[in-house]
Order: C-alpha cells, then sequence, then structure tokens
C-alpha cells in the first residue's frame, strides 16, 4: 500500500531534508585521495550527532540480508553500484568515483538521499557518467506529477540514460520512504509510459537512477558481506538521490538546501 503523508509530515520531511542535504555536501567536500570509506563513515556519524538525527541506516536489516548493515552511510566506489559498506581497507585514489548514499530519522521520519563525485580528477568518461546520472534525476523527479504513473519516472530515466550512451541498471529501483527506509512504490529506472502505480499528491519518492558505463547488468555479492552490488562487466557506476513529495502543484524536492 503507498501511504500518504500530511503537510505537518511533509513540512518535517522537507526540514530533515535540509540537514541531509547538508551532511552529504560537507561529506563530498571531505572526500580526498588517502582517506579511507571508513574515515568517511566516521565523518557522517559525527555530523548525525552534530545536527541531532539518526543515522537509520545502522543496524538496518532489509528483507534479503541475514545481518543488519552495519554502517551510517553506503560508499559505493567504481565499480561498486550500490550498498558498499565503508572500510578502514578501502582507500580512495585520485580519479575514482565515489557514490555517497545516506538515509537519516529527523522527527520520527526518514529522508534518503544520495550523490556521486569524482575524488580529485577524473577522466572525461567518469565526468560524463556523473553528469548524465544528475541530468537522469531531474529528469525522473519533472515527471512525478499527479496523474502521471511510475512508469512515467521510469521511462523518463531509462530514455534519457540510454540516450546519453550508457546502461540504466534495472535490478535496483526507487521507492517510497517517509514513515520506514523501504515503502511502497518500487520506482525502476526502466519502464513504460503510463504503466504502474498513479501517482498522487501525498506520495513521498526516493527517486534514484542508478547508471553503468558498460552493461546494466549486476552481480549481488551474495556469498560475501551480503550488501555489495557490483557491476557484471567492471564498468563504473554512478547514482544520485532525492527524497521527492507529491503536492497538487507538482513535485517538491525535500533532500537539497
Amino acid at each position: 500500500m503507498i501511504t500518504k503523508k500530511s503537510d505537518e509530515e511533509i513540512a518535517a520531511l522537507h526540514e530533515g531534508g535540509k540537514i541531509l542535504a547538508r551532511i552529504l555536501e560537507i561529506l563530498a567536500e571531505y572526500a580526498k585521495p588517502g582517506m579511507t570509506t571508513e574515515d568517511l563513515n566516521d565523518k557522517a556519524m559525527q555530523l548525525t550527532e552534530e545536527y541531532g538525527v539518526e543515522p537509520v541506516l545502522l543496524g538496518y536489516k532489509p528483507t534479503f540480508a541475514e545481518a543488519p548493515y552495519p554502517a551510517a552511510t553506503c560508499i559505493s566506489v567504481n565499480d561498486v553500484v550500490q550498498h558498499g559498506i565503508p572500510s578502514d581497507e578501502e582507500i580512495l585514489e585520485e580519479g575514482d568515483v565515489l557514490n555517497i548514499d545516506m538515509s537519516i530519522g529527523y522527527k520520527g521520519l526518514v529522508v534518503d538521499s544520495g550523490l556521486t563525485i569524482g575524488v580529485g580528477k577524473i577522466d572525461q568518461e567518469a565526468q560524463q557518467l556523473i553528469a548524465v546520472t544528475k541530468e537522469a534525476l531531474q529528469r525522473g523527479i519533472a515527471a512525478a506529477k499527479p496523474g502521471n504513473h511510475i512508469g512515467d519516472i521510469s521511462s523518463a530515466i531509462e530514455e534519457y540514460v540510454k540516450q546519453s550512451g550508457f546502461s540504466p541498471v534495472e535490478a535496483l529501483c526507487g521507492h517510497g520512504v517517509g514513515y520506514g527506509v523501504h515503502e511502497e512504490p518500487n520506482i525502476p529506472n526502466v519502464g513504460k509510459k503510463g504503466s504502474g502505480p498513479k501517482i498522487e499528491a501525498g506520495h513521498v519518492y526516493a527517486i534514484e537512477p542508478i547508471v553503468n558505463t558498460g552493461s546494466g547488468d549486476v552481480i549481488f555479492d551474495d556469498e560475501g558481506d551480503g550488501y555489495t552490488v557490483f557491476t557484471a562487466d567492471g564498468s563504473r557506476s554512478a547514482h544520485f538521490e532525492h527524497t521527492v513529495a507529491i503536492t497538487e502543484d507538482g513535485p517538491l524536492v525535500l533532500t537539497e538546501k
């Protein structure tokens, strides 16, 4: 069932979203060659304390996992598509494509957002990958209007990514958010216009295009940490995500300053 949030709840989500946007901005500025992904997660934990918000991913146990997630952030580098677990053994290098994905709890509600940056100087393909993924998010958000359908969001993302020469990841998707980290509906990054549930005012979505430079196929590390998802061909991947409330006037991005 797709839940609807009240105006008061959306206002609280917006407050929390602005905090999350600031935390991600600080983390993006903090990331430098030579530091570990665990260093980034430690900084994220410090920021949740400073801003008085809850790191809801820490200890979160999705249905597919055998153990709770052990960090406040998902940090995915290069061919890691999503859900990379921070580690003191993973050192960031010049030219890396770095994705930081984070959810926080604020006033009993959850917002979810993520961004991808280059570590130091990155090559032209990486620059294009990041730019295309960021624009794909904007295309998806623009399609999230009352009266449209989830497939309109998916189609807008898919069409733009493919015409740009990259591949959307089909195995992972956006989702509803607000009362929990993951709610209905699922929001795929590929789809047909006019398909899926109807978009209505009061819905709150985490829209998140995930884009690979190679094929869109991925490998789930089921025999390893149980969380990390890799590109099947070793190509690089990027991800951008915003929490978006649907209003009578259209989509309202909650996770930006």
